[in-house]
């Protein structure tokens, strides 16, 4: 799992968004659109089922653990839907959406605020974790304790100019020049390989390469972003749906967005269990790796919310300010059209 490419990889997607949303895509054919109102039953089920499709924003991890949750535990079957959990495609996961080909998907705060500023219809509608997990890492033979010390260092990433941003944004406050950070494209290299070959620190997801680094033996220096910024507190990953299919089924988001409640509130509850379900999901994913991963990212998805999936005008607001003030944004944000709360249960 490459969770350094993520912000990258839909941050590059806004192009291709905007041409599917505006360019409009051929409807699915009945029973392929997972917006459809295609109902299946299995022979000697009387209940009808609605089939909905749910895209993942990458490779399956233990970001994504309330969805196989929801669908093992039979939370979605008691509202009445049949999800299937699918892989992005091409384009990713915000055009999918965005272009109603599916009904919901897994996307970044970044990615869906800059897709409304070019009126791409995506709607944010649960935070998957309440506090941003991502950060700046490093062995710890690089001596990397703060921001100032990236100066003189090697940082290897995809060429996105968020990182830039945010390596200025937390360099700055400690009077540090970013300018004398050498920066390497990563390619398809990951962070393991890359510290041993040609950089000394990397933006990663702790929850995943973290405590990977863990298990290999292989100590990390971790500045978490959120520290240095309470603008970079942002939600990274969320939940999506389009406008169009607020307007025309809320009741789908609604039936949803319970199940998927309850599939969240079994992964806090139930970590290893919730663990086991992923990995018999995805049976290609290391077993060990994904049981710690769930124990340390369970208490952090709803963490100091009232409920799971809670999201905050103030953190919508802080970080459009921050993009918009550091020239990632061509204009300011409506973000109370960027989100909503109205779906989560009560």
């Amino acid at each position: 799992m490459r969770w350094r490419k993520m912000i990258g990889l839909l941050l590059l997607c806004v192009t291709m968004i905007t041409v599917a949303a505006c360019g409009g895509q051929e409807a699915a054919p009945a029973g392929q659109n997972g917006s459809s109102n295609t109902e299946n039953s299995s022979e000697g089920d009387s209940t009808a089922l609605k089939d909905v499709k749910v895209v993942l924003d990458w490779t399956p991890n233990t970001n994504h653990t309330g969805l196989y949750a929801a669908v093992d535990q039979g939370f979605y079957q008691a509202e009445g839907l049949n999800v299937e959990i699918v892989q992005p495609g091409a384009g990713g996961a915000d055009t999918m959406v965005a272009s109603n080909e599916v009904p919901f998907g897994v996307s970044y705060q970044e990615s869906v605020t800059q897709a409304r500023t070019q009126d791409v219809p995506l709607v944010s509608i649960a935070a998957v974790i309440q506090h941003n997990t991502s950060g700046f890492a490093a062995p710890v033979d690089r001596n990397i304790k703060s921001p100032k010390d990236f100066e003189g260092k090697s940082y290897g990433g995809w060429g996105s100019p968020v990182e830039e941003a945010v390596m200025q944004s937390i360099m700055e406050g400690e009077g540090a020049d970013v300018s004398k950070v050498k920066n390497i494209n990563m390619g398809d290299a990951d962070f393991f390989t890359a510290v041993k070959r040609d950089i000394d620190f990397a933006w990663i997801f702790y929850a995943w390469t973290g405590i990977e680094a863990e298990l290999r033996g292989e100590p990390i220096d971790m500045l978490y972003v959120k520290d240095y910024s309470d603008a970079l507190d942002y939600y990274t990953p969320v939940l999506v749906t389009n406008e169009q299919t607020i307007k025309n089924d809320p009741e789908l988001v609604k039936a949803f967005m319970k199940a998927t409640s309850e599939g969240y509130q079994y992964a806090i509850d139930h970590p290893e269990e919730a663990a086991d379900i992923l990995i018999k999901a995805v049976p290609d994913l290391d077993k060990d790796l994904v049981v710690a991963s769930q124990k340390w990212l369970s208490p952090k998805y709803k963490d100091d919310a009232p409920r799971w999936g809670e999201q905050k005008q103030e953190v919508w607001q802080n970080y459009t300010d921050w993009m918009f003030n550091k020239k990632l944004l061509d204009e300011q944000v409506d973000v109370s059209k960027a989100y909503t709360n109205e779906f989560l249960p009560q």
